[in-house]
């Protein structure tokens, strides 16, 4: 027996050898599963520079659908008082991070480059992921340093703002076009300045635009001119998280639409169905103006008016809903004439964004608007080269319009390269 033990042991090592190199690809494959379980698969939703969001940040691969990625991210954006904009960064776990959900938010400024804008929104983004690459498998290779010296700079800096909240914005342009047998010139300039606080909210605005047309054919000139300018004011308040009012001035001039002066004062009043602090995923507003407006016409109107002055009142009804799933805006609004309800307007603008399953997105929007409130149309009928050129505004009863966009993507959904060679 003590001369067969040798031969025994050596057999019983190359069965358990045989076993354990047999066990080898499950268990590489179970190490696989864990891992891949944990690798971060990154979907990003936003109105940003995607090539550099996927440069600067390798560690994660990025897909092209959220139903592949475990890691969503949503930034909704929109203007904010200083004249930048607020991003709001909506960070949501699947799959092994289910639990793990966030939010952070970005401000800009008018004065930042948009090299500026995109380096500030990707170290926002770094700083979302962190709590994921902490569960991940690479929360080992993880570096990290606090730098207490710009923590000090930052506690040292002065908060007081010479301007004290105002923003000022001049702007113009001008465009000229010109071929054989016609040439336009157009230009627009115009000021702007705007304060924003947590209570208020005061605008002002000037704008001058015109534009010069000259056709020429069978050696016969035809030549549309059209002037506008105006300037409008207003002062609002926020009274709560969901009340506001405040009233609207403003003045004009327009041979387009045949107002040689026309003025307004509308008061209004805001309500907020949902925190004007979730506006920038959800908002449902609804607002009330009532106004007097004088107008003294270029021309004798329709109506054998050559000025006059009307009471109007308005309700505008706004719903906007960002989602994962897509986006909502829908606005109605309508207006009247308080001397004669028969003049009235009404407005209906809404668009739909929705991604229905993976790689397929659609949008719907449409516009539709009864109109029967042009009394400041000019008398007579309208020449050929009036509705050729549009220097006269022409009467319609209706306007009518609809659009629909549809996008289906496909192929490799993980890519990370970046290549922007020709």
């Amino acid at each position: 027996m003590l001369k067969q033990n040798p031969v025994f042991f050596k057999r019983l090592f190359e069965k358990f050898a045989l076993l354990f190199i047999f066990l080898i690809p499950f268990i590489s494959i179970a190490q696989g599963d864990q891992e891949e379980e944990t690798q971060m698969r990154l979907f990003i939703d936003c109105n940003c520079d995607r090539n550099y969001v996927r440069q600067e940040i390798p560690f994660v691969d990025h897909v092209r659908d959220q139903s592949l990625a475990n890691v969503q991210l949503f930034i909704y954006d929109v203007a904010n008082g200083s004249g930048g904009r607020t991003y709001l960064l909506d960070f949501k776990g699947a799959q092994a991070y289910t639990e793990i959900q966030g939010e952070l938010s970005y401000e800009t400024t008018p004065n930042m480059t948009s090299d500026e804008v995109r380096k500030g929104l990707v170290a926002k983004i770094k700083l979302g992921l962190l709590k994921y690459i902490l569960e991940s498998n690479l929360a080992y290779k993880i570096t990290y340093s606090v730098n207490s010296e710009g923590n000090s700079t930052i506690e040292q800096m002065s908060v007081e703002d010479p301007w004290n909240n105002w923003i000022f914005e001049i702007y113009g342009e001008a465009e000229l076009s010109k071929e054989s047998s016609r040439n336009e010139f157009e230009y627009e300039v115009g000021f702007e300045s705007d304060r924003v606080t947590e209570k208020w909210r005061i605008r002002a605005d000037l704008e001058l635009n015109q534009a010069t047309s000259r056709f020429q054919q069978n050696n016969e000139t035809f030549t549309s001119e059209r002037l506008r300018y105006s300037a409008d004011a207003s002062i609002v308040r926020s009274l709560t998280d969901h009340w506001s009012t405040g009233i609207f001035v403003g003045a004009r001039h327009n041979t387009f639409t045949n107002q040689n002066f026309s003025t307004y004062v509308r008061p209004a009043i805001e309500y907020n169905i949902f925190p004007y602090r979730e506006v920038l995923q959800r908002e449902l507003v609804l607002a009330y103006r009532i106004g007097y407006f004088f107008n003294d016409y270029i021309d004798t109107t329709i109506f054998e008016k050559d000025s006059e002055g009307i009471f109007n009142h308005s309700l505008d009804v706004q719903l906007r809903y960002r989602q994962p799933w897509g986006n909502i805006y829908s606005r109605l609004r309508g207006s009247t004439f308080l001397e004669d309800f028969n003049k009235n307007r009404v407005q209906l603008f809404s668009r739909l964004s929705v991604r229905i399953f993976k790689g397929l997105g659609v949008t719907f929007s449409g516009n539709f608007e009864v109109i029967r409130d042009q009394i400041n149309l000019p008398a007579g009928d309208a020449s050929i080269e009036d509705v050729l050129l549009q220097q006269k505004q022409i009467a319609t009863d209706f306007e009518l319009g609809f659009r629909v966009g549809l996008s289906y993507t496909f192929g490799s959904a993980f890519n990370n390269i970046i290549n922007n060679r020709l």
